[in-house]
């Protein structure tokens, strides 16, 4: 599959073309639903989105002896959070079902 970018405004673009709403009004919905979803996992919660997906903050151990890719030094890395995405059942069937370019 060839790599598409699609950015906030594609998206606000395509919403607005498809429903004709306010182009202003689109953006700030978007922009709130995506607030909404750091606010959400930064209080340690998950989301569930039925039939697209779930986030969460995971916990990702510490260590001591990571290497810096960089440069090659060894360094020490806190336990920390970091945002994670599951794919919902109808989201991993539609993604199954996309042909393969080889």
């Amino acid at each position: 599959m060839a790599e598409n970018k699609i950015t906030k405004m594609d998206i606000v673009e395509n919403i607005y073309g498809e429903t004709g709403f306010e182009k202003r009004d689109v953006q700030k919905i978007v922009d709130k639903f995506l607030d909404e979803l750091k606010v959400s996992l930064e209080k340690g919660n998950t989301i569930e989105l039925r039939g697209f997906g779930t986030f969460e903050a995971r916990l990702r151990k510490g260590r001591d002896e990571a290497r810096n890719p960089k440069t090659g030094e060894k360094v020490s890395v806190a336990s920390h959070y970091v945002a994670a995405f599951r794919a919902g059942r109808e989201l991993k069937k539609n993604l199954l079902e996309l042909p393969v370019e080889e």
